[in-house]
């Protein structure tokens, strides 16, 4: 029959979101330029652009959990979506190698950097490095407890226990939020400042950057735990919890490398705050 579909895939309508999406990020990125360089418009183009990649957001997801509704999302389609996860967490991958890149290059070659760090790492301007078995032993058993806790949520989900799904998220979300509060508190306590010296800039870059990741996530998991109240997911069709609890698991391991690198490694025979 003329006009009906005839094969897996969907094929989406024209649609303003993705236009709007591009000129959100130019404004933001534009407009952080602005900032930084204290130039007119600096004040206020950042959170334009970044309320209209909010909004564009929004509105984009928004359609994205109604085509499922609507089973346009086949088998063809959500391991399509399994594929641009797979590469999204990629990139994020290469993200966190630039930042051990760093760190590595600073450490294992100090003499050849241009401030005075007389040949040894850290740099002789810092007196004392954080205690990696204190406050950062407690957020890796966080972090690992999490870890076990989402994936009672996804096995929970699988074979229809709707409570255990709603109680391992929950149980995520807060680990996550701990683990974002002692975090804050590690840095507000810190013996050395960002920017003085590379031990502080590689630092606070590499587990900075980590932190704004477990703050994603448990946003990411805040709307999963909707949507589950909701009753969207079904043992069958729910990629965009699966989505999430692959992006926390990156953002565990990750952690795991950060810890033994950066804490323990990057200071050993240090004195510790």
């Amino acid at each position: 029959m003329a006009g009906s579909k005839t094969h897996d895939y969907h094929i989406l309508p024209p649609d303003i979101v993705p236009l709007a999406t591009t000129a959100g990020a130019l404004m933001f990125t534009t407009g952080m330029v602005l900032y930084m360089h204290k130039m007119p418009g600096g004040a206020f183009v950042p959170w334009l652009g970044m309320a209209v990649l909010l909004a564009s957001m929004f509105s984009w997801f928004s359609k994205i959990i109604k085509e499922a509704h609507a089973g346009d999302h086949t088998p063809v389609v959500q391991l399509h979506q399994r594929y641009g996860m797979i590469l999204f967490i990629a990139s994020e991958v290469m993200f966190f190698v630039g930042w051990f890149w760093a760190f590595f290059d600073f450490s294992l070659f100090p003499s050849e950097l241009a401030e005075s760090v007389a040949g040894q790492w850290p740099p002789k301007a810092i007196e004392a490095v954080m205690d990696p078995f204190d406050l950062p032993l407690l957020n890796t058993l966080i972090l690992l407890c999490s870890g076990t806790t989402v994936t009672w949520a996804h096995h929970a989900l699988i074979h229809g226990d709707r409570d255990g799904l709603k109680k391992g998220l929950w149980a995520t979300i807060l680990l996550g939020v701990l683990f974002t509060g002692i975090q804050a508190f590690e840095y507000a306590n810190a013996p050395f400042p960002f920017g003085a010296n590379t031990y502080g800039s590689a630092f606070y870059m590499a587990t900075g950057f980590h932190g704004f990741h477990v703050l994603m996530g448990t946003i990411m998991l805040i709307v999963c735990l909707v949507r589950a109240y909701r009753g969207d997911f079904t043992p069958r069709q729910h990629f965009g919890f699966e989505a999430a609890a692959w992006y926390w698991h990156f953002v565990d391991v990750v952690w795991l490398f950060l810890f033994v690198a950066v804490y323990v490694w990057g200071g050993w025979g240090y004195p510790t705050h």
